[in-house]
């Protein structure tokens, strides 16, 4: 569990950078290792900053940012909350960001109970 600090901290950071960046990218990190996270985190640096979080606290903070800004954009997000996701934000070009999340996108190996992403004959 998180401690009240540790949240705060969290929820302070995300408000902040919901404040700053002007566009981002939800991103599914669904059988996605720390590594292979941590190399896009790398390749990221400078163009854009990498979110991830508990999907209760991140609805929370995007609630309480749209009461204190209302008309934000982000109010859809709190829906999007679902699952293994994070949020990659950016003021940059949207397409080179993608370009690196796509080239940091590597075929997982199969795991006892997981579902295949496609139809296995």
């Amino acid at each position: 569990p998180l401690s009240a600090a540790r949240k705060a901290e969290y929820f302070e950071k995300m408000k902040e950078l919901l404040g700053t960046y002007s566009k981002l990218f939800v991103v599914e990190v669904d059988n996605v290792g720390s590594m292979q996270l941590q190399l896009t985190r790398k390749a990221l640096r400078g163009k854009a900053e990498v979110l991830m979080g508990k999907n209760t606290m991140m609805r929370k903070v995007i609630r309480e940012y749209v009461e204190e800004n209302p008309g934000a954009p982000c109010e859809k997000l709190a829906e999007i909350c679902r699952g293994n996701i994070g949020f990659v934000f950016t003021s940059g070009d949207l397409s080179e960001v993608r370009e690196v999340l796509e080239s940091n996108t590597r075929p997982a190996p199969a795991r006892v109970g997981s579902l295949a992403p496609s139809d296995v004959m």
